[in-house]
């Protein structure tokens, strides 16, 4: 009986410890659903690389022990003293943005957004320790401020702009509707002028959704970008190739640096990937990692990963 549960234990007490390695990788392409626009699939495959974080039982930790691949990490190495609750809004926070920064990308590039874009402001990002934080998030619409109508980004900032410091915000999101009660106080550096801290952007001007396949923060907002740019134009962008790839996608179409790179790495290898796109930030951070067949590439920029995969057929 006491065996019993001595195993009973090992394989179900959480313990103050976690791990973490490569996780399994992704198909950008059926994260990815709009409407009312021709969708171009190809035979190649583009792969958002991800990191497998676990909370550990002592059997795990025995598992983990033996996994050259993982390692045993504490909750504070893991989440920095943040409490578990709070990181996981803000790296839902974050994985939100990087769609929206991506999505707004590519639209700028192939349609005629933001000109043309569906009714109210769409919040874009929201701005750690002001009003907003925690009432609002990325993927809400604003539809209307203090019962006036909200219809486009413009109309938003002249709404805000004309209420009391007080007011009611109604979003909707993913059809439902909520009205959010705010109160704008002063939140930024080295400024007294009192605000929500949000930023707004147009709507997208058709229905698109981007799920995120259970990865978490910023890094694969790059795969994010190709890959809808690969399925809203004819062709094959990755070639017939596995392309893998990680950054953080700002709206300027700049490729920022990510964490957990060499897990990454691996995930990439273990999705069979022919070429792995990695921001140049974290390039030196390989220069001991085998990468076998898997040919690297760094990038600065959305346009000159795109110009790299347009311009090259193999690995």
């Amino acid at each position: 009986m006491a065996l019993l549960a001595a195993g009973f234990a090992a394989g179900w007490v959480r313990l103050p410890y976690y791990s973490d390695g490569p996780g399994p990788p992704r198909d950008v392409a059926s994260l990815i659903r709009f409407e009312d626009r021709t969708r171009y699939d190809s035979a190649g495959s583009l792969v958002i690389t991800t990191v497998q974080i676990r909370q550990l039982t002592p059997f795990d930790a025995v598992l983990t022990g033996l996994d050259p691949a993982r390692r045993i990490l504490s909750q504070s190495e893991v989440y920095g003293g943040v409490p578990i609750e709070q990181e996981s809004v803000l790296a839902a926070s974050d994985i939100d943005q990087s769609k929206i920064a991506a999505v707004t990308l590519v639209l700028e590039r192939l349609t005629g957004y933001p000109q043309e874009h569906g009714p109210g402001a769409l919040v874009a990002s929201v701005v750690p320790g002001c009003p907003a934080q925690g009432r609002l998030s990325p993927g809400d619409v604003v539809v209307a401020v203090d019962g006036r109508p909200v219809t486009s980004v413009r109309s938003a900032k002249r709404r805000l702009d004309e209420a009391a410091d007080r007011l009611t915000v109604r979003v909707t999101n993913g059809g439902e509707r909520a009205d959010v009660e705010l109160e704008r106080h002063a939140c930024l550096p080295d400024r007294d002028r009192q605000v929500l801290g949000i930023e707004l952007v147009e709507p997208f001007p058709f229905e698109l959704s981007i799920s995120s396949g259970g990865v978490g923060g910023p890094s694969a907002g790059l795969m994010y970008a190709l890959g809808l740019y690969d399925l809203l134009t004819p062709g094959d962008l990755p070639g017939g190739r596995t392309i893998a790839g990680t950054g953080e996608i700002f709206t300027d179409g700049t490729v920022g640096p990510i964490g957990s790179i060499d897990e990454k790495v691996i995930s990439a290898q273990r999705a069979g990937a022919d070429v792995f796109l990695v921001p140049r930030a974290n390039i030196e951070e390989l220069d001991d990692v085998d990468l076998g067949d898997m040919r690297l590439v760094p990038v600065d920029t959305f346009d000159g990963a795109l110009q790299t995969l347009q311009g090259s057929t193999g690995p």
